[in-house]
């Protein structure tokens, strides 16, 4: 975990390194779980949907970069 707290227009989020370049973030959170410097085990709850960061409805930011750039994640994800 690198990161977790208020950042503008994403609200409470939590940015998760895996390493080789690759981040995730998640963004509109509630509540926060981690914080930084924790490790975060696959399948762990590392945080609540909520309204924060602009949003009017709970909802869930997700992206993942790599190197510093967007990337889709479709690759990651289960059909």
């Amino acid at each position: 975990m690198v990161f977790a707290n208020w950042l503008r227009g994403f609200g409470l989020i939590t940015i998760i390194d895996h390493g080789d370049g690759y981040m995730t973030l998640y963004g509109h959170s509630s509540s926060l779980f981690t914080s930084p410097g924790d490790w975060v085990a696959a399948g762990e709850s590392i945080a609540l949907a909520g309204r924060t960061g602009g949003t009017d409805h709970p909802a869930l930011y997700f992206e993942v970069r790599h190197n510093g750039k967007t990337t889709n994640p479709r690759r990651w994800l289960a059909d």
